[in-house]
């Protein structure tokens, strides 16, 4: 059933994936549909989620060597090749359905993005904290594929993504080849509320950790405005 949804969904978009339409090119009657994802949201989700598993892999895999900037730049054009490449199941998994929400792959490609953020940040070379610098990351390359998902593919500037990419890990990353950062505060705060997060047997309780994460997180975000 899901393979029968990820063909329509390639082939015609979203709209077209109704439970009658799926039931009909899986060779089942409707409410098997019903019995196994709940309601069409529940197969939404399941079709993005099976849409988005080899991507997924890609990313955990590309997002562990002992070059986090590098992991950057490879997470970047493995987002922006998906988005390009399967432009409805990228707006079903980062597009979100109501305010405050985000459908669950979306949410997971989020949670890799964290951890590699924060691996720069525990080297010290974000400008800026990490709540921020992925929050910042996310807008910049969703923000980006939403664009071009709306210029037809023959229109579209090829070297645009390394730009972009590029501009975001310059407003990010403290980079010596590049425009210094007025100080190293920002690298130094990040770094040390990074290492407080990963020390689990220190003297601090929580409450005292998460007062100084609080502190280290204004620092960051104030050094690097």
């Amino acid at each position: 059933m899901l393979e029968a949804a990820a063909d329509l969904l390639r082939s015609n978009g979203i709209e077209a994936v109704s439970t009658r339409a799926v039931a009909a090119a899986a060779g089942v009657q409707p409410p098997a549909i019903y019995r196994q994802f709940g309601d069409k949201q529940g197969l939404l989700d399941a079709v993005t989620g099976f849409v988005l598993q080899n991507y997924l892999q890609d990313k955990r895999q590309a997002a562990v060597t002992d070059d986090p900037v590098q992991d950057y730049r490879d997470i970047w054009d493995l987002h922006v090749d998906f988005g390009l490449e399967h432009p409805d199941c990228y707006i079903l998994a980062y597009v979100q359905p109501r305010p405050g929400s985000m459908p669950p792959p979306g949410r997971e490609s989020l949670e890799i993005l964290h951890r590699l953020i924060s691996r720069i940040g525990d080297h010290g070379l974000l400008r800026m904290s990490v709540k921020r610098a992925v929050q910042f990351a996310h807008a910049a390359a969703m923000g980006f594929v939403l664009s071009q998902i709306r210029v037809p593919p023959g229109e579209r500037d090829p070297q645009l993504s390394e730009v972009m990419r590029e501009s975001s890990i310059a407003a990010m990353v403290i980079d010596g080849s590049r425009q210094p950062a007025p100080s190293d505060l920002p690298g130094r705060a990040v770094a040390l509320r990074e290492a407080l997060v990963a020390d689990a047997n220190g003297e601090l309780t929580p409450n005292e950790k998460a007062l100084m994460a609080e502190w280290l997180d204004r620092l960051a975000d104030r050094s690097a405005s």
